[in-house]
């Protein structure tokens, strides 16, 4: 059945939210085109605290970026709730058993490395890599964001996964097929929809469709999506539209991230009586 997963977004640091097609490869510092919806003068501790207290589980921690104040925000969070945070962002082979076992993350979210470029300079998903990380921290600890941008062709829409903060697309596309395979070698998927995340304009009704319809056996309740989300009731939304296999994250439009259209006491209410 739906629920409600909380997210913490790391960016410069600080606890944010970003209107996802805006963010651009260098987070130095926020450039023009940087729209930031939210910057929290609270630290992403507070967050992490304020969804244990009320039970919400499988949370997501992500850092947008490579500036060392986000690891160290991420490594506050998974401090304060121990085996329970999801974090993603700059995640490789190399650090993923650091991030799972040192810094206790409950899982590592992976997206950018599992890509590889190929000879005509595509990124490809490449599945020695994915078979490789599997392998090492466990299927049980490995969740594959498939993040992804529409692109119409033919009149009809595809998601198109895009990696480096949503910027580059990648030559594979959501389906049934492909996300049974990825599958395989991980436990969960993280989906944004970069085209309306940040801008509280509502839900991808038809990706969260296709979600529902291609959601592999097992995988129900264990794919998140995130991008647009505006109203308590887009929780009956999702579970209306993808059967219940898909779980729903909010951001922007929730006023524990300076939002006015979403209660986090009423995401709490769902959740418990689901």
């Amino acid at each position: 059945m739906t629920k409600f997963r909380g997210c913490i977004d790391i960016h410069s640091g600080q606890v944010k939210q970003i209107v996802g097609g805006t963010l651009k490869e260098d987070d130095a510092q926020v450039t023009e085109s940087t729209k930031e919806n939210f910057v929290s003068t609270k630290p992403s501790s507070y967050y992490a605290d304020l969804y244990r207290k009320n039970g919400i589980s499988g949370c997501h921690v992500i850092k947008l970026g490579s500036n060392p104040a986000n690891d160290e925000a991420a490594k506050l969070a998974c401090k304060t709730w121990p085996y329970n945070l999801q974090v993603g962002g700059g995640i490789t082979i190399d650090n993923a058993l650091e991030w799972l076992d040192e810094h206790k993350a409950s899982h590592v979210i992976l997206t950018s490395w599992l890509f590889s470029s190929a000879e005509d300079g595509s990124k490809k998903f490449d599945w020695e890599k994915l078979k490789r990380v599997s392998s090492l921290v466990g299927k049980n600890r490995l969740i594959v964001d498939l993040s992804c941008r529409t692109v119409v062709e033919n009149d009809l829409p595809k998601w198109v996964v895009a990696m480096n903060k949503w910027q580059l697309l990648t030559a594979s596309s959501l389906s049934s097929e492909f996300l049974a395979e990825v599958g395989e070698y991980c436990d969960e998927f993280l989906i944004h929809a970069a085209d309306v995340e940040g801008l509280c304009n509502g839900i991808d009704e038809q990706l969260v469709s296709k979600l529902g319809e291609w959601c592999p056996p097992g995988f129900e309740g264990k794919i998140v999506y995130a991008g647009g989300a505006k109203s308590t009731r887009d929780l009956e939304l999702v579970r209306r539209l993808s059967d219940g296999k898909v779980d729903l994250t909010y951001g922007s439009a929730l006023d524990i991230f300076g939002g006015k259209l979403v209660m986090f006491e009423d995401l709490v209410e769902w959740n418990k009586h689901i």
